[in-house]
């Protein structure tokens, strides 16, 4: 992937664009299987729902669902998608004021039986799954570019670089 930099197992990689972020969200979108999270972190407008947003459109997509509408999950702090054999749980947890709050959403059962697309991930504190990747999203040059960095953990230490070397070229 253009723009890709290395270090340990922490990609960090330069979006010129909207499309290069629905690329990337595309990319761990056509690899989701249950028990999948992603921990999606930024500042307010950083583009954390927009990659939310693009992953479920592209699932959707991949399993010929055609284009879903994908509202942000700020107020109700979780969406459910049902996305080719796999349920897509959108967490906002924003507004959470205690780790222990996500377990009234069934973020647990999020865990082990579908894909988790985590926005503001800190609010879990040590809840976090140790299996997970972190995508960080900061703004770039431009008004339109962002850097994402990607903290891989456990088993994605393997699948990000096998999911980002894909199509490499």
């Amino acid at each position: 992937m253009a723009g890709t930099r290395v270090s340990g197992a922490r990609r960090r990689l330069d979006l010129a664009d909207m499309a290069a972020t629905e690329a990337l969200a595309a990319r761990f979108a056509k690899g989701a299987c249950a028990g999948d999270v992603l921990a999606l972190s930024g500042v307010l407008g950083a583009g954390k729902t927009a990659f939310a947003r693009a992953f479920i459109q592209a699932a959707a997509r991949d399993a010929g669902l055609g284009e879903q509408e994908v509202p942000s999950p700020t107020f109700t702090l979780v969406q459910g998608y049902a996305v080719g054999g796999l349920t897509i749980h959108h967490f906002d947890l924003y507004r959470l004021t205690a780790p222990e709050e996500a377990w009234e959403l069934g973020i647990e059962d999020a865990f082990s039986g579908g894909v988790s697309l985590i926005e503001w991930p800190d609010r879990l504190g040590d809840f976090l799954p140790p299996e997970r990747a972190e995508i960080a999203l900061f703004p770039g040059r431009t008004p339109e570019s962002r850097v994402a960095e990607i903290t891989p953990f456990g088993r994605w230490k393997d699948r990000l670089a096998a999911l980002l070397e894909d199509g490499d070229g």
